[in-house]
């Protein structure tokens, strides 16, 4: 029987697939975590913000108005009741996403008119 020696590959291969890692690794950094790091910045700055007064909507679809603004928690009116929840609790503002939707309306008549 004869052996066949086995030839070895390129020996510059392990550079490269170093670098395609790193790529791999900076590619996955831009795309999902610094996004969700910006993100869970926002909802921080959003919890802070909770004010008396806002009308907000918890994590459970349950609607209210802010009446009393505590450290770690808020007590909300919603259809005569009072419910005390904490502030992670809360998803969005409403007032905020009325006001908004009420000018993009009002600017798309803006609009419609000048045409």
């Amino acid at each position: 029987m004869h052996s066949i020696p086995l030839q070895a590959g390129p020996q510059g291969g392990g550079m490269s697939s170093m670098l395609m890692f790193g790529m791999v690794l900076l590619v996955m950094y831009f795309f999902f975590f610094r996004p969700q790091m910006k993100k869970q910045k926002e909802e921080g700055r959003f919890q802070d913000d909770l004010g008396k007064g806002m009308r907000v909507v918890t994590n459970s679809g349950i609607h209210g108005k802010i009446l009393e603004v505590q450290e770690k928690q808020l007590v909300i009116e919603s259809e005569n009741s009072r419910l005390r929840i904490d502030r992670t609790a809360v998803s969005k503002e409403l007032s905020a996403q009325y006001q908004s939707s009420t000018s993009d309306k009002k600017a798309k008549k803006d609009k419609e008119k000048q045409d």
